[in-house]
């Protein structure tokens, strides 16, 4: 029997995305799956029904049908607890999950003897590298912030020569060198701006050079395991600050992206720094989600305080959805190259370190420990 693959429309507020797009289903068909698509799933992103239906999918009007006959449901967000009672015990679950903001559908899904898979968690390897999807969204998100900053900002960002005169161009800080603090750079210097960056992490210094931005050097190195970023003793803390707040009263725009993993998001630009930013200046706060990285950023709106305007966008991704879901999906295709055998059947077990390290729960067992831990600590 062939495997049969659900691709329901996302309803969260604001989500434009969908979690396949017609080229990878074209490829999944061929493969043998039988893939349904809930219909206008994909057409906020500019993907038709149409569009599905050439490529090999069905499509369904019914939303608890296309969840209801799935072997396997793929989404961007986590399923709502009603999407959750329309899936059968057994149902594999590939998203990103979030567990520890969405303990109420994970405990659900647990008790639905559900089978999930949080594409968060996926281990940072090299062979995993092609399923990344936190990076390929940070990619869009790093793309969009620097839109947003230079959107904001009353100031061309190239320098001009005209017959007016030379206008100088703007300064532009992006303080975290990961993905999306890459791709800002790389989108800002495109623009013509002065771009500066920094991060706790050495080693970034090699790559925001190499993208022709000027590196912040602080005798610090807070990378920790996996790539991402200890948190700072109190001590480098001030020396960081010192350096920040010069360095933000000199930008023009400053985009902030620095995050760690399960955690609130550190405070880099406090109210004092904004303070003394020039009247015009923009803060672009990429980690409005996890609480931000500017003291005054207020997530999903942009505030005016003292003439500098602070932007906490949520889910910039879903601003560029074609591209964001055309990536999206690719990643999700490259993962059921896992869960699928050669003959297109799924996998008798997850023992793939891949597998087994994205395995939130299955047959009612939450076996990702820091998830199972904070649901026992719920009770």
């Amino acid at each position: 029997m062939p495997v049969r693959i659900a691709v329901p429309n996302e309803v969260a507020p604001g989500e434009t995305r969908v979690a396949l797009v017609p080229e990878v289903v074209q490829r999944l068909t061929k493969r043998g799956t039988v893939v349904t698509v809930e219909a206008g799933a994909g057409a906020r992103a500019g993907y038709p029904d149409d569009a599905f239906t050439a490529a090999g999918a069905r499509t369904e009007t019914d939303r608890q049908a296309v969840f209801a006959g799935a072997q396997i449901v793929l989404k961007l967000q986590p399923p709502t607890l009603e999407e959750i009672g329309w899936m059968a015990p057994g149902t594999i679950l590939v998203a990103v999950v979030n567990a520890s903001r969405n303990v109420d559908r994970v405990a659900r899904m647990r008790d639905a003897q559900l089978t999930a898979f949080a594409l968060e968690l996926l281990p940072r390897i090299t062979r995993a590298q092609s399923m990344d999807v936190l990076s390929s969204q940070a990619t869009v998100a790093g793309y969009r912030a620097a839109l947003i900053g230079a959107d904001l900002c009353p100031k061309f960002l190239p320098m001009l020569t005209t017959a007016a005169g030379t206008i100088r161009p703007a300064k532009v800080l992006i303080l975290g060198a990961g993905v999306a603090g890459l791709m800002a750079i790389a989108t800002a210097k495109r623009l013509g701006a002065i771009v500066e960056a920094y991060d706790v992490r050495r080693a970034a210094g090699e790559q925001v050079r190499s993208l022709g931005a000027k590196f912040l050097e602080l005798q610090i190195n807070a990378e920790a395991a996996g790539g991402y970023a200890r948190e700072l003793t109190d001590e480098e803390k001030q020396q960081e600050q010192a350096m920040l707040a010069r360095a933000i009263g000199d930008a023009d725009i400053v985009i902030t992206t620095a995050a760690i993993p399960g955690r609130r998001a550190p405070i880099l630009v406090r109210k004092e720094m904004v303070d003394r930013m020039r009247p015009g200046a923009v803060v672009v706060d990429l980690a409005a989600e996890s609480g931000g990285n500017c003291e005054l950023t207020k997530p999903g709106d942009t505030v005016d305080v003292g003439g500098v305007r602070i932007a906490g966008p949520l889910n910039l991704p879903s601003q560029l959805p074609y591209h964001a879901s055309q990536m999206y999906a690719r990643n999700l295709e490259a993962f059921l190259g896992l869960l699928l055998d050669p003959s297109g059947a799924l996998v008798s077990s997850f023992s793939d370190e891949i597998l087994a390290g994205s395995l939130l729960l299955t047959g009612g067992n939450v076996v990702h420990r820091p998830t199972a831990d904070l649901l026992a600590g719920a009770k």
